[in-house]
């Protein structure tokens, strides 16, 4: 699993221009899923991602979590983070695991996120999605496992 994480004031997914899902500060986690995945990496990236200290203390430094923030998480399916671009000018997706592989494990990760205490809302797999992210910081991170 791959993703790039980014500490938001707000974030928003449209489909179709209709907004279906919106979170308040926390973080946008833009989540691609390659064959190999499984309930493990999500459980350590989930874990990983509740605990992270990326928030700013009474001090201004980074060392408060989304858990002890309160914040929120927007967990959209991004395929395109398994791009191969070594060869040509056109990506190459075959690392991207396929979709029946894929959906299950980003529901299941959204719905880990919620288990560890943190609201969760998500993007629709597979639809053209309009993502609008107010990256606070900035503060983006890229996780794998």
């Amino acid at each position: 699993m791959r993703l790039v994480l980014q500490r938001v004031r707000s974030g928003r997914v449209l489909v179709a221009g209709h907004a279906i899902s919106d979170i308040g500060p926390g973080f946008v986690i833009l989540l691609g899923v390659g064959p190999g995945d499984g309930e493990a990496q999500a459980r350590t990236l989930c874990e990983k991602i509740a605990n992270l200290r990326v928030f700013e203390d009474e001090q201004g430094k980074m060392n408060r979590s989304l858990l002890e923030v309160g914040g929120q998480a927007l967990v959209v399916s991004q395929f395109t983070l398994y791009a191969d671009t070594r060869k040509g000018r056109r990506p190459s997706f075959t690392d991207a695991a396929l979709p029946e592989i894929a959906r299950p494990l980003v529901e299941r990760f959204a719905e880990m996120l919620r288990e560890l205490g943190v609201p969760t809302r998500t993007g629709e797999f597979g639809a053209h999605m309009l993502v609008e992210i107010a990256n606070d910081g900035p503060v983006t991170i890229w996780l794998e496992a």
